[in-house]
């Protein structure tokens, strides 16, 4: 099998795995929504939830797995694998000690920190104490997510890439299990919310263990507890908190300001970035969870030419999915946001609103995109300087652009800021990764992107014709929004493909090959 090859049956995994999760996420959303709609409480909970799921992204999959895995394989190719292992449990126990000092220091800090991360909370004091409340009892989620994190790293090292893409799913049934089970029951109906998300995190954990001992890694056997390699991969993490995970902190700085609009401003970013994070997890981060062993095995053994065609391959594969995701969620934002969401407490204005901020979300898809897969190419070569470096100019860009558009176009100012600064990181990733390899065949992926943006615009169009003629005739019914939004997916997705093919994509083939080997090996 090529590397090519490899890879995409690898992100095929991961991404079928991630589409069951985002699923069922999704599921939890409209229960939530229908639940909490977008008032005081669910504000309340959002930043709770936010403070310990950014702590995940930023120092747990956002930067110990990126950082663990490049590490790790090279240990592995070098040092052979009994070596590897010892790495891999010293890199275990030291961080569970971490992550139990962590969490004490949250627990204890957390009005600090909800002061901090949403600062006009304090002008509420019943919002901001049920926030620091729920924090509270979120806060140990951080340990059991962190060590499900360098279990990831574990177990995509050694070639496996289902659990660790199927753990959300865990999460997202106990949370929806409390929604319906438990909140009613208590006189504060978040704090159950708040206990699902505990209960969840202990089940993702737990997923994990089994799939580690089918590889024949196993915690209890006799080790040092510190190897030397442990130094290399806490000087990679380091920098890698904002070099990987500038998304993350955009989000953040999003969430700080929009507590300062009026209310539920927090509550419509965040159903928004629910729904771009749909295609950014199924496909982009799938992608750059698969691209990422494949591109530290290259570098471990120095093939820097197929390193910079995997590079290049994956993306251009990731901008030709992103990019008509992008465009068939701004053409259909507000009959998606109404399907999912707009029941109970969740009305027709929150619908408005949250299909503004998606709208400003989704422009900014093939950036987010295309970030995962440079920010994975640097940590594969173990240059961890650059993308801080970049991370924090895009950052600087979000905060002043944040600023200037909140004002005229509150919530959705602060979501477009997000996009821009975005944009702003890949290219300043891709040019500083074109001055460290040289050529990685940057002619080849703007021709591309021409045909993939080609095809999506050609999409677009014919979808936004048809909502035209189709809205008038067949009004706002629950099944008229089914068809439309099932109908535009399908038919966008058809169209565009039909397209790619004629304007000869070659990731079209490149797909429809790895599918017929797939199918022909499981009938050979």
């Amino acid at each position: 099998m090529s590397e090519d090859a490899r890879v995409t049956k690898a992100a095929g995994i991961v991404g079928a795995a991630t589409l069951l999760s985002r699923i069922l996420g999704f599921v939890r959303d409209v229960v939530v929504a229908w639940f909490f709609g977008a008032g005081p409480a669910a504000d309340a909970f959002f930043v709770a939830f936010r403070i310990p799921n950014l702590l995940r992204r930023l120092f747990a999959e956002g930067s110990l797995t990126i950082s663990f895995i490049p590490v790790f394989t090279e240990h592995f190719y070098k040092h052979g694998r009994d070596d590897a292992f010892k790495l891999a449990r010293s890199a275990w126990w030291l961080l569970a000690m971490i992550l139990v000092v962590v969490t004490v220091l949250g627990v204890l800090l957390s009005p600090l920190i909800v002061r901090v991360i949403a600062p006009g909370f304090f002008s509420s004091p019943e919002k901001f104490d049920l926030t620091v409340l729920l924090t509270r009892i979120m806060f140990p989620y951080i340990f059991f997510i962190g060590l499900v994190a360098l279990a990831m790293g574990i177990l995509n090292g050694l070639g496996h890439f289902a659990a660790p893409a199927l753990a959300p799913v865990l999460l997202n049934v106990a949370m929806i299990g409390s929604v319906l089970l438990l909140s009613p029951c208590l006189s504060e109906p978040s704090i159950g919310l708040a206990i699902g998300v505990i209960v969840g995190g202990g089940l993702q954990l737990g997923l994990q263990i089994p799939f580690m001992i089918q590889k024949g890694f196993h915690l209890l056997v006799k080790s040092p507890l510190y190897h030397a390699a442990v130094k290399r991969i806490a000087l990679l993490m380091t920098p890698a908190v904002f070099g990987a995970a500038v998304y993350q902190i955009n989000i953040l700085v999003g969430t700080l300001l929009a507590s300062l609009l009026p209310e539920g401003s927090v509550s419509y970013l965040y159903y928004a970035d629910r729904l771009v994070q749909f295609p950014l997890g199924v496909f982009a981060i799938a992608l750059a969870t698969a691209v990422l062993p494949s591109l530290s095995r290259q570098a471990a053994t120095g093939d820097m030419e197929g390193l910079r065609a995997s590079f290049s391959y994956a993306l251009k594969l990731v901008f030709f999915i992103s990019i008509p995701a992008m465009t068939g969620l701004i053409i259909l934002r507000e009959p998606i946001v109404q399907l999912l969401f707009q029941r109970g407490a969740f009305d027709p204005d929150t619908t408005r609103l949250t299909a503004e901020a998606l709208l400003y979300y989704a422009i900014g898809l093939w950036a987010f995109s295309g970030v995962r897969i440079a920010v994975a190419t640097f940590y594969a070569l173990q240059d961890t300087k650059t993308p801080v470096k970049i991370a924090v100019i895009s950052l600087l860009v979000n905060i002043a652009l944040s600023v200037l558009l909140m004002g005229p176009m509150r919530h959705g100012g602060l979501a477009l800021a997000t996009s821009l600064s975005s944009g702003v990181n890949l290219v300043l990733l891709i040019c500083a990764l074109k001055k460290r390899l040289g050529r990685i065949g940057a002619r080849d992926m703007v021709r591309s992107v021409l045909k993939s943006t080609a095809s999506a615009v050609v999409m677009g169009g014919v979808i936004a014709l048809v909502a035209l003629w189709a809205v008038p005739i067949c009004g706002q019914s629950p099944w008229y929004l089914v068809a439309w939004v099932l109908g535009g997916v399908v038919g966008g997705s058809v169209i565009y493909g039909g397209c790619a093919s004629l304007f000869k994509c070659r990731e079209v083939g490149t797909i429809i090959n790895i599918v017929r080997a797939g199918i022909g090996k499981k009938h050979g």
